[in-house]
């Protein structure tokens, strides 16, 4: 039976058990996670939030983490400035990033969801408004959805992965893991 564990991956965690080639040691899941024998399915760079899971069997791993299998992976995105429809529309048809086109992403305006505060807290600007959006994508280029949003004329802020599949981080506060069913 595989072992399959959801982590609400801090900010600033590296989504790695060891941080190797730093004068300055950061934060690893094994500042969190002591199970022996698991492994990330994926990545989720540094400064972003949310879930990820981590297994123990290699073609499970494979299943999850591999573009081919067309796992949906949902992020909750608060961006600089409010996006009209035409660009979200924009991301919602695919937008072309420097390594080509994205696929068409699913894509909602969603009222601030309420998280947890984030540490350090992102960076306010009184004079331009921020937004949340919802971003649904098929695929996992490197930072493929802060590019998205950078390519429409809206910088991430704060990138939070709410699900993968059917895996959700529902109930699930920063720093703590559960074990799933597979």
């Amino acid at each position: 039976m595989a072992r399959l564990i959801a982590f609400n991956k801090p900010h600033g965690v590296l989504s790695q058990f060891t941080d190797r080639g730093t004068e300055t040691a950061r934060q690893t899941l094994s500042d969190f996670i002591e199970i022996p024998g698991v492994y990330p399915a994926g990545r989720l760079d540094r400064d972003s939030e949310g879930l990820l899971l981590l297994c123990d069997d290699g073609k499970l791993q494979a299943r999850i983490a591999d573009p081919r299998f067309k796992a949906a992976k949902t992020y909750l995105v608060q961006v600089e400035g409010e996006p009209d429809e035409a660009s979200l529309e924009a991301l919602r048809k695919g937008v072309r990033l420097k390594d080509g086109p994205t696929l068409p992403a699913q894509i909602e305006r969603i009222a601030e969801p309420g998280l947890w505060p984030r540490d350090p807290p992102i960076r306010v600007r009184k004079s331009i408004p921020d937004s949340w959006i919802s971003v649904t994508i098929r695929e996992g280029r490197n930072r493929q959805v802060r590019r998205m949003t950078a390519a429409i004329g809206h910088p991430t802020l704060r990138l939070v992965r709410w699900s993968i599949g059917d895996w959700s981080l529902e109930g699930l506060a920063p720093g703590d893991w559960r074990e799933l069913t597979v």
